[in-house]
């Protein structure tokens, strides 16, 4: 985040020391970069940079596929193996944006999303709403389901995405029955139990059809997905995203794994004695980065100017972005800065540490809150800071 007032500070001690300073400066690069305004950004002598990182990407071998970066944040902060299976495809370009496929989802990458949700869920339920009533189409059919669908069931699929008339509309909600006015649909039974218990349109989206009967087993679409149910079962999910990859004619023939890691979430924790923490301190305009009881990056950098002030307290990092245009009005203030790169979120007010190109001032305040950090700085951490990292800012 950006903003401007530079605070120049000045000790009569620094001026009684000015000449040793000199001669200081003369042999040491770090002194010379300080005093110049450049970012002091060096390994402490205690230890050198700790060579176990969290990976970016992933191999999951079931399916012969990797997720990487920001889908990989997504994928493993949303329980996914369990909400939108594991990916069946590479990413792709489709209508603009980077999409991969996975066995119940698409994985959409919108960088410019205003609100920094960099990830969207694809609404895939939509795509399945045949073009006209009675058109034959792929629609609520599972992947594998073989067989000729008589005309009658066809009929009745193509008829479960027209809404509901007003009488039934305006029926009484139930235990077992409830009216969803987003979408002018209706929702029962066991689909009505799993739809709730998953968090209703945050998970799944509103139904999109009434449920509908092929063979012998009961169907209802999504805005992001499908349920079915045959007597004697739970409802599960239909793996739409399969089905939809093969419509699609999108490969999903695996790939080589090369030296890419397998997918294991012990990857992502720190090894014995290596606990990771980041400590700001606001007078000091200072970071450090440590693990356990060893520094092992430290530098200069700016935080949140008056009237901006970056928070006290101990916080966590929950949201990681390589990169995001910022915008929006702060105090009155409006501001936007394209492609801010290596974002770790670490409240839930939007305040950051990210990198930051557009000044050369650390050691002094200069944000709307954020942290600012020098760019070869912002890289290292993102690459060396998992989510979860504990961030501690102090006076």
């Amino acid at each position: 985040m950006t903003g401007g007032v530079i605070e120049s500070r000045r000790s009569r001690a620094a001026v009684l020391l000015a000449a040793m300073a000199f001669l200081f400066m003369l042999v040491s690069p770090l002194a010379a970069s300080a005093a110049s305004g450049h970012p002091a950004k060096f390994v402490s002598s205690q230890a050198a940079p700790s060579p176990w990182s969290a990976p970016q990407t992933v191999y999951i071998p079931d399916t012969g596929h990797s997720i990487d970066g920001v889908f990989l944040d997504f994928w493993r902060n949303n329980n996914g193996i369990n909400n939108y299976g594991d990916p069946i495809s590479a990413e792709i370009q489709e209508n603009g944006h980077t999409v991969q496929y996975y066995q119940f989802a698409r994985f959409e990458y919108w960088p410019e999303d205003a609100d920094g949700d960099t990830v969207h869920l694809g609404n895939i339920g939509e795509e399945l709403k045949p073009k006209a009533v009675l058109r034959t189409s792929f629609g609520g059919v599972s992947a594998g389901e073989k067989g000729v669908k008589s005309n009658q069931e066809l009929a009745a699929s193509a008829r479960s995405w027209v809404a509901l008339d007003q009488t039934k509309a305006s029926s009484p909600a139930t235990d077992t029955w409830r009216y969803v006015p987003e979408t002018g649909h209706s929702i029962q039974n066991g689909f009505k139990e799993f739809w709730e218990n998953t968090g209703e349109a945050d998970y799944l989206g509103n139904p999109l059809t009434e449920e509908f009967r092929l063979n012998d087993t009961t169907y209802q679409v999504f805005e992001r997905g499908e349920l079915a149910w045959q007597q004697g079962k739970d409802p599960w999910m239909v793996e739409l995203g399969t089905q939809l990859a093969k419509t699609y004619g999108i490969s999903t023939d695996p790939t080589p794994q090369g030296d890419l890691p397998t997918y294991s979430e012990d990857l992502f924790v720190a090894p014995p004695g290596g606990d990771k923490w980041i400590e700001v301190s606001l007078s000091q305009q200072y970071l450090w980065a440590w693990e356990g009881d060893t520094v092992v990056l430290e530098t200069y950098v700016s935080t949140g100017r008056e009237g901006f002030e970056t928070p006290e307290g101990t916080f966590y990092i929950n949201t990681k972005l390589l990169s995001q245009t910022m915008s929006g009005v702060i105090g009155g203030e409006y501001y936007n800065v394209p492609d801010v790169p290596w974002v770790m979120y670490f409240t839930d007010l939007g305040h950051a540490l990210h990198g930051t190109y557009w000044h050369n001032n650390f050691g002094n305040p200069m944000s709307h809150g954020c942290v600012n950090l020098p760019m070869d700085v912002a890289e290292w951490m993102y690459g060396w800071a998992p989510i979860g990292t504990e961030v501690v800012v102090h006076d």
